[in-house]
């Protein structure tokens, strides 16, 4: 906003130049009302903040960038209205991308934060980023990432315990009697898959008897759920599962319409728990089991750290967070 402009919204909103000026690029430094009147008297006098020239004056954008793998899923929504709630105390705007597990979209979203200089990003990465992500960070963009962790430990992340959800879903199952067990959802190269599976493994083979038969799939949502349950029914009767460990609740929501289209009874003939207990979950035909992980939270907590980082880029120090998820018991295993 020119000069000219913010001693005319200064005068009609009783305040110095400075303050509007606090107001719009530092608004945690002004009271609400005063951020109120300012904001009310320049839309009075139908003033346009000029944010792209404001931008290359202070060399970033306020804005935060955020890359997640499904906007489908109720779970990244829920994350990313953690993060906005975080970003609302600092008057910071979110600009979400979807990079729908495609390499190739998730590159084009860093293309478009890294042109549009925001100040930081988080994101939750499909491919191989750890380059871009440097150089992002090199030129000014703080970065934490959201439900994953690279390699490296240059970056501070927010995750989820998922080997530790995988067990839980996993001798839940045991417990109930189940023993041929089947885990459907993919692509492994999701570290978030990966992980689910290689615990439930680990938790059969702790358990002494049992198996795990993975049917991967190229996404994750409720489609590949019912295309995995139709491929377990084409197994012989001696041969399908007893239960099924779905990759996360849209998968497992697939799974459930496929079996009950079968006429396959749920639980008694196949248990199912999901993972993520979006609230899909609890309003299924048959309410199911989920391993719940704290969504808000975690878009929270990962917020709060990206804005420590912005604030002193240099101090501060790489973190890692793990939250703990909790199994949640409904009407798709509860009556085995």
């Amino acid at each position: 906003m020119p000069e000219a402009q913010v001693r005319d919204v200064a005068a009609r909103a009783g305040v110095s130049p400075a303050t509007v000026s606090n107001a719009l690029n530092h608004p945690d430094k002004v009271s609400p009302a005063t951020r109120e009147r300012v904001h009310a008297a320049i839309a009075e006098l139908g003033f346009v903040r000029n944010s792209a020239a404001h931008q290359l004056r202070r060399g970033t954008n306020r804005a935060v960038g955020m890359v997640v793998l499904d906007v489908a899923n109720p779970f990244f929504t829920d994350v990313a209205r953690g993060v906005e709630d975080g970003l609302a105390e600092q008057g910071r705007p979110l600009i979400l991308g979807n990079s729908g597990q495609e390499p190739i979209r998730e590159s084009a979203y860093l293309d478009l934060f890294e042109e549009q200089r925001v100040s930081g990003l988080l994101i939750t990465p499909v491919g191989d980023v750890l380059g871009r992500l440097r150089r992002l960070r090199d030129r000014g963009t703080c970065v934490v990432l959201v439900d994953r962790r690279v390699g490296v430990k240059e970056f501070s992340s927010v995750t989820v315990d998922d080997r530790r959800g995988g067990r839980l879903a996993t001798e839940h199952l045991l417990a109930l009697g189940r023993r041929r067990l089947a885990f459907v959802g993919g692509p492994v190269r999701l570290n978030q898959v990966r992980h689910r599976l290689e615990a439930a493994r680990a938790a059969v083979d702790a358990h002494g008897s049992g198996e795990v038969r993975y049917v991967e799939t190229t996404t994750m949502d409720a489609a590949a759920g019912r295309t995995g349950a139709e491929q377990l029914l084409s197994l012989p009767a001696a041969e399908r599962p007893d239960a099924i460990f779905a990759a996360n609740d849209l998968v497992a929501l697939g799974v459930l319409q496929a079996l009950t289209r079968a006429r396959v009874a749920v639980p008694d003939d196949i248990a199912i728990v999901g993972f993520d207990d979006i609230d899909f979950a609890a309003s299924a035909a048959v309410p199911l089991s989920s391993v719940r992980q704290p969504a808000v939270d975690m878009g929270r907590a990962a917020t709060t750290r990206l804005l420590e980082i912005i604030a002193d880029p240099t101090g501060s120090s790489v973190t890692h967070t793990v939250l703990e998820p909790e199994l949640v018991v409904r009407d798709s295993t509860a009556g085995a």
